[in-house]
């Protein structure tokens, strides 16, 4: 399905994030031994990174890393960071923050030499800017891979747009 958007060598970089709310919507939990073989079926697959804030002490995570990792995917990581919460009068809650959009990025820049078209996983606006970048400047065909839920405006404008429901029977975990 996907090899008729992608021609050439293609790169994948998979924003985790954006991902794990994606299949709280989505209602089913992607399969990520599947979706790499899928991939690899229907493309000819250089990379594919996998980019996610890590808590060290939740070891059902770092199974998780360690098992993509084996199979085959670049994991990039960093450790989540607590973010304190005010509110007028006390320090209230925070919330646990791991942003790799940056280190995504800089991959997929030094890596342009490697792919003719690169699949990002995410739906997160931010990227726009870069793959606008990709397009004009290293002639890269940029395809975009969410949910209806999860999608901006902006990436769906600028490029190719896969719903990840459509791969379902694919990728599935069950």
């Amino acid at each position: 399905m996907i090899s008729k958007y992608a021609k050439g060598k293609v790169s994948v970089f998979i924003d985790a994030s954006n991902i794990y709310y994606s299949q709280k919507k989505l209602k089913w939990h992607i399969d990520f031994k599947k979706f790499l073989d899928y991939l690899k079926q229907e493309l000819d697959l250089q990379e594919i990174y996998y980019y996610t804030a890590r808590d060290l002490s939740f070891f059902k995570q770092t199974k998780f890393i360690a098992f993509l990792e084996s199979i085959g995917y670049e994991v990039r990581s960093k450790k989540v960071k607590f973010i304190k919460s005010k509110n007028k009068d006390k320090i209230k809650d925070g919330f646990y923050k791991g942003n790799l959009d940056v280190e995504l990025t800089i991959d997929v820049l030094e890596t342009k030499n490697k792919y003719d078209a690169l699949i990002l996983v995410s739906g997160d606006s931010d990227f726009e800017p870069l793959l606008q970048l990709m397009k004009r400047k290293y002639n890269k065909k940029c395809l975009v891979m969410a949910t209806k839920h999860n999608i901006s405006i902006e990436l769906i404008k600028c490029a190719k747009y896969i719903n990840l429901n459509k791969l379902k029977k694919y990728i599935i975990k069950v």
